[in-house]
Parts: structure tokens; sequence; C-alpha cells
């Protein structure tokens, strides 16, 4: 996925399935909650509660340029790494200058105590320019904190949350404010948001609030991608940070008298980089479904990637406020990022719409849970539209191959877990109207979406061992005949809704798509 920033797609399908698994980690605590890091981290686990220290006047070039440091929330329940795929944070910003031009720039993430493997490309931001920043978590809970020289969240403007109840994954700098002056430049024609097109289905290409694409908890983490050395150092997605990588990884294969490393024997320090991604909403629909579907996202120089196009949350967010129809996908109040202690809260979902651009909750705009799953489950732009698309989606690479062996499959394990990870089931007194297939092995082969409010298919067992063939995943024989439905926790917050199958006991770290 490093060089799906750059046309390298094809790659996509191969190392997808490492980014999205990190979303399907169960952890004991629902996002939302600060209290999470005072329970112990079972065994084995990665403390799914991590803080980000915000450097001095985040908005500015020189503090862009300036690494974040990921810490422990609560160190009594363990560290907090970067390059552990499980405990990723990630950094977005976009730059809208005066005149109109936009650009996005991804400001690195390190751990506490390190050095960056590589030199930060420094931003130019000119004067009187706008700056946002998102960001996001592969785990469950994330605080940001101060750097302790300055009060860089108050120079920033940043939001966690409220109060004491951070958001779970996502938390912004400054970004009302950008989308003010970037609504403002759309209005002077200054700036220019792309028209969606046409899909492959005949109907609008979808955005981040297209019915079709959203679930639990939409306009939700970053498309950000770094990279981390053998060493666990990390950089920027860049060509001087691949040389750099390479350069370190080729003297350390020399060895040195202590070592006496023979030089020809392959070391581990010289291996590729690895690739470390945000799954979320804007990564699946921008890099998956888009693709799936012939339609093309909105996109803008990335200054801390070489200049190549790159899309963003907040391009995402900007395209779907000026080009999605109804029926419009806000943020509900169920949504569990939104939630305070397990209760819908007016404030705290105003302040997550206000960092996505999306009006507070009104009259026109009231975030009515019953309200966003009825027509996610029983309008035609909804989860009926993956169904109606299923023959294009089951041609495209899984986000996630180790739960399902293709898109559609993804996709439709996504929706069923999300009508129980909103609440659906008790908002409408309904059945969860998708019903899975699953083969030996766990994996989603198949699905069947019934009309909202009527019985799903009996169950029956699949007898199959291995999912089906697709061009982005191994050959096999396909399974038949709906099996029981995956089983989850009846409670809003109790499971991710694109965690693998097998993971919905307890509140996944992320949705993708959430």
């Amino acid at each position: 996925m490093s060089l799906a920033l750059i046309g390298g797609p094809v790659l996509l399908a191969v190392v997808a399935g490492s980014v999205f698994a990190a979303e399907s980690r169960d952890q004991s605590h629902p996002q939302g909650s600060r209290r999470a890091s005072a329970q112990p981290t079972p065994a084995g686990k990665p403390d799914p509660n991590c803080t980000l220290l915000v450097p001095d006047q985040p908005l500015t070039a020189g503090g862009l340029a300036t690494p974040y440091r990921l810490v422990a929330t609560d160190p009594a329940q363990g560290p907090c790494h970067e390059a552990n795929p499980n405990q990723s944070a990630f950094v977005e910003a976009a730059i809208l200058t005066r005149d109109g031009k936009l650009t996005i720039y991804t400001p690195l993430v390190i751990d506490k105590g390190t050095r960056p493997a590589a030199r930060t490309a420094r931003p130019s931001v000119p004067n009187g320019s706008t700056v946002g920043i998102w960001f996001g978590f592969n785990s469950a809970n994330l605080t940001l904190r101060t750097s302790g020289r300055s009060d860089s969240l108050a120079q920033g403007k940043c939001v966690n949350g409220l109060q004491k109840s951070v958001f779970g994954q996502f938390g912004y700098c400054n970004a009302p404010a950008f989308f003010r002056a970037a609504n403002a430049q759309i209005a002077k024609r200054h700036l220019k948001v792309p028209t969606l097109g046409t899909a492959k289905d005949g109907l609008p290409c979808p955005t981040t609030r297209d019915f079709s694409v959203v679930d639990q908890d939409g306009s939700d983490n970053v498309v950000t991608h770094y990279l981390a050395d053998a060493h666990g150092r990390i950089a920027q997605n860049n060509a001087a940070s691949r040389a750099a990588l390479k350069k370190a990884g080729q003297l350390a294969n020399r060895g040195d008298r202590r070592h006496r490393h023979n030089g020809k024997t392959r070391s581990t320090t010289t291996s590729t980089p690895t690739d470390l991604a945000n799954g979320s909403d804007n990564l699946l629909l921008t890099q998956f479904m888009d693709p799936a579907l012939g339609c093309k996202p909105f996109t803008a120089p990335d200054q801390s990637s070489d200049g190549h196009a790159a899309s963003a949350l907040a391009l995402d967010e900007l395209s779907a406020a000026a080009n999605q129809k109804a029926p419009i996908a806000l943020v509900p109040q169920n949504d569990p990022m939104t939630l305070v202690d397990g209760h819908s809260s007016v404030a705290k979902t105003n302040a997550y719409r206000a960092g996505v651009n999306m009006p507070a909750v009104g009259a026109r705009a009231g975030g009515d849970g019953a309200a966003f799953c009825t027509t996610l489950f029983r309008d035609p732009a909804g989860v009926q539209r993956i169904f109606k698309d299923k023959a294009l989606f089951e041609q495209a690479p899984s986000p996630d191959p180790a739960a399902a062996p293709n898109l559609f499959a993804f996709l439709a394990a996504r929706a069923n877990q999300t009508f129980t990870n909103l609440g659906c089931n008790q908002l409408l007194g309904a059945a969860d109207p998708v019903t899975l297939t699953t083969n030996a092995d766990g994996l989603v082969t198949d699905a069947v979406l019934t009309p909202l409010g009527q019985t799903p298919p009996s169950a029956t067992p699949t007898t199959s061992t291995s999912p089906s063939a697709s061009p982005s995943t191994p050959s096999a024989g396909t399974s038949h005949g709906p099996t029981a439905p995956v089983t989850k926790a009846a409670s809003p917050t109790s499971a991710s809704a694109s965690s693998p199958p097998q993971a919905q006991q307890s509140r996944g770290t992320h949705r993708y798509g959430t």
C-alpha cells in the first residue's frame, strides 16, 4: 500500500489485509470512554488506549513538520508503539491558501524518546492560509495532550471529544475554521470541488455520506500512510524516506567489528519498509469501492509525498457536502463515537459533526438513530446498493482477506455487524436483515439481504473449507446456502462493524468505514 498513493493499486490487494486486520482487534471497552484505561489490559493484548503529544504551534509549517509523539495513556497498562499496527496513530492535515489552493500534508507520528527514520518534509504554508488537522487510530481510544512546553492544544484549537469522553479513534484541530474557509472559497469559485460522475451501476458515485458507504460511525479516521523500518522507527511515505531507509538497511547489512557480519547474508534490517495505514471509511471508499465502481475521488497534491495526488478526509467531506443528494447520511446520535457512558449526547454529536463539515443537530438534521437505521437498511440507496452491485464488488479485492475473500463479502459482513453496533435491532424491533454464509475457516463467502422486518433465512451449516475465488484472493471452492447470521452482543457499542466475524464478541478497535 506504500505505492498506492503513487499509482500502485495492484499491490493494494496483496497487503491490505494487514491494514484492515488492525481494526478488528477486540477490546474490552467501547470507544468514547476514557475510563477504558483504568481497566487492566488482557494478557498478550496491546494497550488499546494511547495518547498523542501535540507539538507546539501545530498549525504552522514548523509545527506540521515536527513529529507527534505516541505514549501510553496509562503506562501501567503497557506501552504504545507506532510501529505496532494495532496501536498506530495517524495525522492528516489540509492547507488552504487565501486564493483557494488546496494541498495535503501528513505530519509524522513517532514513539516518544525516538527519532524519525528519515527527515520530515517541510511543508509550505503561505501567509493567510488556513490549516486543519485530523487524527485516526487503529486501536480503541486516542487522547490528545499538549507537548508540555506550551498549550499546543489551545494553539491548534484541538478537539478530542467532550470533556472526559473522547471520541475514540478520532480527533481534530482547527477543522471548523478550515471548513468555513473552504466553503467560502467554494462559494467564490476559487476552490472547485469536482462532480461525482456516474458509477458502473448507473448511479452517482458514492461519497462518505452515501448510505451505501456508511456504517456504525461514518466520516472517521484518515487516509494517512507511514513507513516503518525494522527497528520500529517511522518515516513519511515519500521517495526521500524510502531512499534513507534503504541506505540505512544497506549500511546495517555490512555489519561491524562487534557483530562481524559477513556483508553477504541478507540482514533483517534490509527488508522492505513496513507500510502503516489507517483503515477508515475514507480509505475504504477511495481505494476499494471507488475503483470497483469506476469512480475517482477528490484529490489534491500531497506535500509530504512528493506532490502526488492524494485523497484525504477533508477532501472527502468537501465532496460529500457539495455533491451528496438525499438521503444524506449525517453522523447520528447513536454513533458509538458520540456516546457518553453509553448514552446519546447532542453536544458530543455536534462536536464530532463540526470536525467533518456537517450541520449541527436540528430539525432537518436531527440524527435520529431509528431513522438512520431505517434508511440504511430499507432505502434502495443504502445497503441494498451493495447487494445490487454484488457482481462488481465480488471482482474487487477485500480490505481484509482474513475476514472475507472479496469486497462484497467484506461489505456484507460490515453491514451485518453495523445493524447491532448501532442498536438497530432494539430501535427497530427487527432482526438483522443481513445473513452471512461462512466457511469452515470462518471467512464470509456470501450473504443474503432480507427485507427489513421479515424473517431472515433459516440457518443451515456450510461445508466449504475455503473462500470462493476472486481476482485478488486464492482460488477455492464456493460455499452454498445461507447459514446462521454471525452472533454478536446486542449493544450498540458491542463490536466493530468491520471486524472479522470471529471478533464480534467485544468491541473492535476499528470498523473500516467506521
